[in-house]
C-alpha cells in the first residue's frame, strides 16, 4: 500500500479518539470551573487551547481561561488573557468589559476609562458602563486628595497567604483574631477557588513592647473546613464565626455560629438557626447592644451576587427573627460582604457593587432613620484598586485593622490605620491699612467660643501665631496705640483635615481722616440711600470693636452752588449719619456732626491717582484747579472725590456712662 495512503488511513482511525479525549478534556475543565475549582480550570483550559486548531474553541477557551484568573483575583493575568480574548476571532462583549474592569483593578485607571468607552460602543445599554467610568474619574481624584488616614501593614500578623478580616477580642485591643489560610491552618485541603488551604481563625496578642505576637491557631474553634470572620459582642462574652463545608469540588453552604465564654474557656459552638440548610450565612457581625446581627447571604430576594441581611432578637439567648434584607440603599447587583457595626451604629462593609476604586471597596452607611442609609466610600488611602473589606475599629475611635489585596500578590493582608488628630493653627499679619506696612509690638488677642482667651504681641514682621482646637469659632482683635483696633474671624468647625489657617488684620491709623465709602445722597438731598448702609454698618462695628473711641462725622460737598447752601447740606447729611448710627446703638456722646461743605477740598494722593491719573500728586482739589482740567469729564471726577463722608478720631479715652 502506498504510504502517503497508509499515513491517511492512520489519521482517520485515530481522528474520533483525538476528537474524544480532546471532549472529556473540555468537560473536565468545565466541570472544574462549575465547582469553583478555578485554579484547576485554569490548567485544564490552557491544555484544550494548546492542542486545538478549532478557532472557536480557541477562542472560547481563551475567554474561560480569563475568567478563571478573574475570579481567583488575579487582575495581572486576568487582563493578558482579557486582551487575547477580545482580540481572537470570535469576542464576547462581556470580554471587553472584564478587560475594563481589570484595568480598572490595576489602578490604570486612564486605560480603563478607554476600555470602558469601547464597551459602551458594544453594549449601549449596559448602565455599569457610566457609573465605571464616573467610578475612575473619581479614583483618581481620591488618590490626588487623599483622606487623612494613617495606613501601615501589620508585617508582624501578615504571612505569604492570605490574612483578613480582623475583629478585637479584648476592650483593651490587645488581642485580634482573624482569618488565615497560612500553612498552620488545620484545613490542608486545597480551596479550587484560591488554591491555598482552608482558613482558620487564627489569634495574635499585643506585648508590652507594643508588638503583636506570632499568630497562633485559635484551636478550639477550628475545623478541617473553612473557618473564618469572627465578630464579638462588646463585652466580649460571646463570639459569632463562619463556617463553610466544602471540598475540592463541592461546597455545603456556609453557616454562622455561637459561642459563649465562661470564664477563660469558650462554649462549643452551635449553629444560628436562620436559613435552610442549603442557603448560604456567612460573615456576621453583631451590634453594639447585641440585639442585632449582621450577616451576608445570597438567599432568594437578594439584589444581586450577595447581600447584607439583618436579624433582630429581645435577649441574649432568645429566638433570632425573620432576616431582612436592608435595600437598595445598602445593597446592590453585586456584592455587598464582610459587615461590622461601629460603636456609634455606623454599619461598614465591602462592595464591589457602589462605586469604588476597583475590586471591593470599603463603605459606610449612616442610619438616615427607617429603614434608609446613607452610604459613603471611605476613599483612600482605605481604600485602593485591589480589594480592600473587612473592617474592624477600636470602640469610639477612628483607629483599627482592614484587609487589603493591594500589594498585588493576590493574597490579603491586614493594615492598619488611623486617623490623627486634627491639628488646627493661624499665622496671621498686621499690617497699617494705609500704608501695608507690617505692625510691629502690636497686641492680638484671640477669643474663643469655648471660653478660651489669649493674646501675643506681633514680631518685627507684623506677624503672630495661635494653636487652635476643633469645633470652636474665633475673633482675633489686634491693636495698637495710634490705630483703631482691627479683627479677624475664623472657625474649626465643619473641618476634617488638620490645617494651617492664614489671616491678615489691618489697623487703621487715625492720624488722619477716615472716608468711608459708597456713601451716597439723591441730588440736593440729605436722606441716606439704601447702599449706603453696607458701609455704614462697617463703621458700626469698628466703634463697637473700638468702645473708648469719639469720633466727628465729617460731610463735604462739591465747590458748585452757594457756599451757605453747601454748608447747610453737608451739615444736614452728617447728622443724617449720626443719627444711623444712633438707631444702631451707638451712645451719641460718642458722635459729632460736622459739614464743612466746600471748604476743605481734598488733596491728591496716590490712592487718588489710581482711579484718576490725569490729576497731579499734591494737588489741591480746588475749584480753580479743577475748572482748568482739559474736559467735563475729568472735572466732574474731581468733583466726585470732593463729595464725600468721613470720620476722625477725637478722643481714645472715652468710658460709657452708666
Amino acid at each position: 500500500m502506498n504510504k502517503n495512503i497508509l499515513r491517511l488511513v492512520v489519521l482517520l482511525l485515530l481522528l474520533p479518539a483525538a476528537l474524544s479525549a480532546q471532549k472529556q478534556k473540555t468537560e473536565r475543565a468545565y466541570a472544574a470551573y462549575e465547582a469553583g475549582s478555578y485554579y484547576e480550570a485554569i490548567d485544564f483550559f490552557k491544555d484544550v487551547y494548546s492542542r486545538t486548531r478549532d478557532k472557536q474553541l480557541k477562542a472560547d477557551m481563551v475567554f474561560m481561561v480569563s475568567e478563571c484568573y478573574r475570579l481567583i483575583n488575579d487582575p495581572k493575568n486576568a487582563e493578558l488573557w482579557y486582551k487575547r480574548a477580545v482580540r481572537s476571532p470570535f469576542p464576547k462583549p462581556e470580554a471587553q468589559y472584564w478587560l475594563a474592569e481589570s484595568n480598572k483593578k490595576l489602578g490604570r485607571y486612564p486605560q480603563a476609562i478607554e476600555e470602558f468607552r469601547k464597551y459602551r460602543q458594544l453594549v449601549p445599554g449596559d448602565p455599569r458602563t457610566e457609573q465605571q467610568i464616573r467610578a475612575c474619574e473619581l479614583a483618581m481624584e481620591w488618590q490626588a486628595s487623599p483622606e487623612s488616614y494613617n495606613v501601615e501593614e501589620l508585617k508582624e500578623t501578615n504571612s505569604k497567604d492570605s490574612d483578613f478580616s480582623p475583629a478585637y477580642g479584648r476592650d483593651d485591643h490587645g488581642l485580634v483574631w482573624f482569618t488565615s489560610s497560612r500553612d498552620d491552618a488545620r484545613g490542608n485541603k486545597e480551596h479550587g477557588a484560591t488554591g491555598q488551604s482552608f482558613t482558620d481563625i487564627f489569634e495574635t496578642r499585643l506585648d508590652k513592647k507594643g508588638k503583636w505576637s506570632t499568630p497562633v491557631p485559635v484551636d478550639f474553634f477550628n475545623t478541617e473546613f473553612e473557618d473564618g470572620t469572627p465578630s464579638f459582642s462588646s463585652d466580649y462574652t460571646e463570639v459569632y464565626f463562619t463556617r463553610c463545608e466544602a471540598g475540592k469540588r463541592e461546597s455545603k453552604g456556609c453557616v454562622i455560629l455561637c459561642s459563649n465564654r465562661e470564664g477563660t474557656r469558650w462554649s462549643e459552638p452551635e449553629k444560628i438557626e436562620l436559613l435552610t440548610d442549603s442557603l448560604v450565612a456567612a460573615h456576621p457581625a453583631l451590634s453594639p447592644d447585641g440585639q442585632t446581627l449582621y450577616f451576608v447571604s445570597d438567599m432568594p430576594g437578594s439584589l444581586g451576587g450577595k447581600d447584607i441581611y439583618r436579624t433582630t432578637r429581645t435577649s441574649p439567648g432568645s429566638l433570632w427573627s425573620r432576616p431582612e434584607n436592608l435595600g437598595t440603599d445598602v445593597n446592590t447587583r453585586g456584592n455587598e460582604l464582610f459587615p461590622f457595626v461601629h460603636s456609634d451604629g455606623t454599619l461598614y462593609f465591602a462592595s464591589d457593587g457602589h462605586i469604588g476604586m476597583g475590586g471591593l471597596d470599603i463603605f459606610k452607611a449612616i442610619p438616615q432613620g427607617g429603614d434608609s442609609w446613607l452610604v459613603q466610600n471611605m476613599r483612600a488611602p482605605i481604600n485602593s484598586p485591589a480589594d480592600d473589606f473587612g473592617i474592624t475599629f477600636e470602640r469610639d475611635t477612628e483607629k483599627g485593622i482592614f484587609s487589603s489585596a493591594r500589594k498585588g500578590r493576590g493574597d490579603d493582608d491586614l493594615y492598619t490605620f488611623e486617623m490623627p488628630p486634627l491639628l488646627f493653627s493661624i499665622t496671621g499679619l498686621v499690617k497699617d491699612e494705609k500704608t501695608g506696612q507690617p505692625v510691629q509690638a502690636a497686641t492680638v488677642q484671640l477669643i474663643a467660643s469655648d471660653g478660651a482667651s489669649m493674646q501675643t504681641e506681633t514680631g518685627s514682621a507684623g506677624d503672630f501665631k495661635f494653636s487652635l482646637r476643633p469645633e470652636v469659632d474665633y475673633i482675633f482683635i489686634a491693636s495698637k496705640n495710634g490705630f483703631l483696633n482691627g479683627k479677624e474671624k475664623e472657625t474649626t468647625r465643619g473641618q476634617d483635615k488638620s490645617r494651617e489657617f492664614m489671616a491678615t488684620i489691618q489697623l487703621t491709623p487715625i492720624d488722619r481722616p477716615i472716608e468711608l465709602p459708597n456713601i451716597f445722597y439723591d441730588f440736593g438731598k440729605w436722606d441716606l440711600r439704601p447702599e449706603s448702609m453696607v458701609s455704614l454698618d462697617k463703621l458700626v462695628e469698628t466703634l463697637n470693636d473700638n468702645p473708648n473711641v469719639t469720633i466727628e462725622l465729617m460731610s463735604h460737598t462739591d465747590s458748585r452752588d452757594t457756599e451757605e447752601f453747601n454748608l447747610d447740606l453737608s451739615q444736614k447729611r452728617a447728622q443724617s449719619v449720626v443719627d444711623y448710627l444712633i438707631a444702631k446703638g451707638i451712645a451719641a456722646d460718642r458722635l459729632t456732626a460736622r459739614g464743612y461743605g466746600e471748604t476743605s477740598p481734598k488733596v491728591v494722593d496716590a490712592e487718588i491717582m489710581q482711579n484718576a491719573p490725569f490729576l497731579r500728586s499734591g494737588v489741591t482739589l480746588d475749584e480753580q484747579y479743577i475748572n482748568s482740567l482739559a474736559s467735563d469729564e475729568q472735572k466732574e471726577i474731581a468733583h466726585q472725590v470732593n463729595r464725600r463722608t468721613e470720620f476722625r478720631v477725637l478722643r481714645t479715652d472715652y468710658v460709657p456712662a452708666r
